[in-house]
């Protein structure tokens, strides 16, 4: 009886360690699975800034650029 006792704890902990060891595995690829998606992501969104910029002549990007500095500009004199 204690043989098999035995048997049955030992079984338990090696499917104990594999699951562990699944849920590591299934961990890794879950973080690659997201960083590959935001890579996509961004890469997506660079060859859509792109496109409007060939396809306005770069005249949206230059007004954002003023924005931007204006937002510098306004948050710089806020920290003062």
């Amino acid at each position: 009886m204690k043989l098999k006792t035995t048997a049955l704890l030992i079984t338990s902990l090696l499917v104990l360690a594999g699951c562990d060891q699944a849920e590591k595995s299934a961990q890794q690829l879950m973080g690659k699975a997201a960083e590959t998606a935001k890579q996509a992501i961004d890469d997506t969104h660079k060859a859509a800034e792109q496109a409007i910029s060939d396809a306005t002549g770069g005249l949206i990007s230059k007004k954002e650029s003023t924005e931007k500095e204006t937002d510098k500009t306004e948050s710089s004199s806020q920290e003062i």
